[in-house]
């Protein structure tokens, strides 16, 4: 195999994986905040990374961990609660990343599951690392959610994700 393929077939295989680790880390989020784990959770943005909710706007680690751990969050999980995030988009380029995804909150109220919200989520993410492949290399730098209520920003932030456009919102 000549230089030049052999090169072309790295490239490919590092943005496979890539993709692969970010789809991952992304899929850690429902698990991790469902299970209560407030410091893993954290972990999954950078040291000043954004969580923007709607009304709610987290900056740091310290913040978003702190939503884990709020009483409000911790009744969700006593009353049962999964935070589902679908199959991302996503657009390497270099050491950042979009990807978008519709997430849904599913609680548990009087014997039956109900969807409480369904929102698009646009995620600007970074390479913390060399991109070994190990899938640690990626955090959130900001994490942006908008319900999916027929306001214009929430599906505009799902179409510009897609094509590579970080949140305009």
């Amino acid at each position: 195999m000549s230089e030049d393929r052999l090169a072309a077939v790295e490239a490919r295989l590092r943005s496979l994986e890539d993709e692969r680790d970010i789809a991952r880390m992304m899929a850690s989020y429902g698990p991790l905040v469902d299970g209560g784990d407030a410091d893993g959770v954290a972990a999954l943005w950078a040291p000043d990374g954004v969580y923007d909710i709607d009304a709610l706007f987290l900056a740091g680690r310290e913040r978003i961990g702190a939503m884990v751990r709020s009483a409000a969050h911790q009744g969700w999980i006593r009353q049962g609660c999964a935070h589902v995030v679908g199959p991302p988009h996503i657009t390497v380029d270099g050491d950042e990343a979009v990807a978008v995804c519709h997430s849904l909150m599913v609680v548990h109220e009087e014997g039956r599951y109900v969807v409480r919200r369904v929102t698009a989520n646009h995620w600007l993410l970074r390479r913390t690392d060399s991109g070994s492949g190990s899938g640690s290399g990626w955090q959130v730098v900001t994490r942006t959610n908008r319900i999916l209520d027929g306001r214009p920003e929430s599906p505009a932030l799902l179409a510009g994700g897609v094509r590579g456009e970080p949140a305009g919102v």
